[in-house]
């Protein structure tokens, strides 16, 4: 059995299994770095956009937007930070099914459904609140994204770790020459009219709105497949010093090649170029190095518990910011704080951070009862 790979099963015949599938210790780091990541989704920027106005910390505001179209900023992190993480899960959510026995078109049907539940859950969030006449199918939602992904990265799981790589290479080359077989009235990278905007178009018959195409999941499905290895090297019996070296110099390697690309290749997450993947997916490796660091290895984890609320209970907390709670908790907290307007355009920060607080609590109360919303 090839390192990296998830072994395949039959009814019959059960393939060969590492000892550690499906029984590796569960890793706190993970939950941590997962919970951080819901945190920055939900927290709508702390309010810190209004420091926009203030010349020294304008660039503080500017870290808590996404970039209009070229370049990366900390907010433009978090999505690939949470398809990552995705990933991560995969071999141990994978690995636990083979370890039982499961056949590979068991485990394949399991995936599919948790795949085809995303979409409609993607859906129904993104039509929540419309009126009737205003539904329409769409496939853009970070959900969506991830459901395609997640089946492509299970298909490819099932190769030896060369064939897994030679896979990502010809994935990656491939939506790079589609843009470029292709080209929109700007170029291959064209705000309009790039290939994906037309095959939406054609499709769906709408466009969305901010420029996203549903192709990016093709960019996106490569984040998670990084995330898989990165998964799969934690869940191998390497050390903490060997560990953190690979992720180190992957991390590197990732930042080094985004930055190196930029000039062919614009940096343009609404499209998920293969820049942005890269670069992205560096900074997203040295996050998970820095919990994984301070958590595994030297044990220091009385601070965790705020973000394990969050992180166990990752898609209850996305689907509460999809619905608009946080909305409703910031019209009634209104009533009771003024919106802090004693602080001018700066109470939006303290009333982001009761809404935040309202919205954590209720994880609370989910996480002390041991419920969790799982798919």
């Amino acid at each position: 059995m090839a390192a990296g790979t998830i072994p395949a099963t039959n009814a019959a015949h059960p393939g060969p299994m590492r000892p550690e599938q499906g029984k590796s210790a569960r890793l706190v780091s993970l939950d941590v770095y997962r919970g951080f990541i819901m945190l920055m989704l939900v927290s709508g920027g702390f309010g810190f956009g209004v420091l926009q106005a203030y010349p020294g910390w304008s660039w503080l505001a500017v870290q808590v937007e996404h970039a209009a179209w070229e370049g990366c900023t900390f907010w433009d992190l978090i999505q690939p930070a949470f398809t990552f993480m995705v990933g991560m899960a995969m071999p141990y959510s994978l690995g636990r099914r083979a370890a039982a026995g499961d056949p590979w078109m068991r485990v394949m049907r399991h995936v599919v459904w948790r795949a085809l539940v995303l979409i409609i859950l993607s859906n129904v969030y993104s039509s929540w609140g419309a009126k009737p006449g205003q539904l329409r199918l769409q496939f853009i939602n970070v959900l969506c994204q991830i459901a395609f992904g997640y089946v492509l990265c299970a298909l490819i799981l099932r190769l030896p770790f060369r064939s897994q790589v030679a896979a990502a290479v010809a994935i990656f080359a491939g939506y790079w020459g589609l843009f470029v077989a292709f080209p929109g009235p700007q170029g291959p990278w064209s705000q309009t009219g790039n290939i994906g905007a037309v095959l939406d178009l054609q499709v769906l018959g709408y466009n969305y709105s901010g420029y996203y195409t549903t192709i990016n999941f093709v960019g996106n499905a490569l984040t998670i497949l990084f995330g898989c290895w990165a998964g799969l090297l934690l869940q191998s019996d390497r050390s903490h010093a060997s560990r953190l070296k690979i992720l180190g110099g992957c991390a590197a390697a990732c930042l080094a090649l985004g930055l190196a690309l930029q000039p062919f290749i614009p940096m343009v997450k609404r499209l998920w170029t293969g820049s942005f993947l890269l670069f992205s997916t560096g900074w997203v490796v040295l996050m998970l190095m820095a919990f994984y660091w301070v958590i595994e290895v030297k044990q220091v984890k009385r601070w965790t518990m705020p973000f394990l609320v969050l992180g166990m209970n990752s898609i209850f907390v996305y689907s509460l910011g999809q619905i608009g709670i946080s909305g409703w908790l910031n019209r009634g907290l209104a009533s009771f704080t003024g919106n802090f307007a004693f602080l001018g355009d700066l109470g939006a920060i303290p009333q982001k951070i009761c809404v935040l607080a309202g919205l954590w609590y209720l994880c609370y109360w989910l996480y002390q009862r041991r419920v969790f919303l799982k798919i």
